[in-house]
C-alpha cells in the first residue's frame, strides 16, 4: 500500500466530507501539538498520538451534531 492510501473500506455518504475531515484532522493535531507525517504514512506515529487525534475528532463531531440538533428544535 502506497503513501497516503488507506486500508479503510468505509465509504463516505457525502464525498466532500473527506476534505472537511482531513482539515479537521490537521486542526486537531495542531491543537494537540502532534505532527502529522507529510507523506501520509502513520506507521511511525505513536498509537497514543493517533488515538488522541481520533478521539478529539469524534468529540468535535459530536459537539457539531449536538449544536445542529439543538438549533433544529429551538426554531
Amino acid at each position: 500500500m502506497g503513501a497516503g492510501q488507506s486500508r479503510s473500506s468505509n465509504t463516505l455518504v457525502v464525498p466532500q466530507a473527506s476534505q472537511a475531515l482531513d482539515q479537521l484532522k490537521y486542526e486537531v493535531a495542531q491543537e494537540l501539538g502532534i505532527q502529522i507525517p507529510q507523506d501520509g504514512y502513520y506507521g511511525f506515529m505513536a498509537t497514543r498520538d493517533t488515538g488522541a487525534i481520533g478521539g478529539h475528532i469524534t468529540r468535535r463531531l459530536v459537539q457539531i451534531a449536538e449544536q445542529q440538533l439543538a438549533g433544529k428544535f429551538t426554531r
